[in-house]
């Protein structure tokens, strides 16, 4: 079985995790913390933002993480991996 299959949110509303809307709106915001708090509970939450920041981009909340979330902890990853080959030569 894969981690998608043992993951909580199958059980929740697809839409919970597509915000539309603002993302500074009162209702984003608060929609964004009620998937996270699913995140949060689940089992593959590390897979589950592992994936997410592969395929990247890829939108909504996924790993208990949104897509602005995901796009800075790709560049602080490529920002250290940098900074530690310029370091090395």
């Amino acid at each position: 079985m894969g981690w998608r299959e043992m993951a909580i949110c199958q059980d929740q509303d697809p839409d919970l995790f597509f915000s539309v809307g603002p993302i500074t709106s009162g209702p984003t915001l608060i929609q964004t913390d009620e998937a996270k708090a699913v995140c949060r509970r689940c089992p593959v939450m590390k897979q589950c933002l592992n994936w997410a920041i592969r395929v990247d981009p890829v939108e909504g909340i996924w790993g208990g993480t949104t897509e602005a979330e995901r796009r800075a902890m790709r560049h602080r990853t490529a920002r250290v991996s940098q900074d530690t080959t310029e370091t090395a030569a």
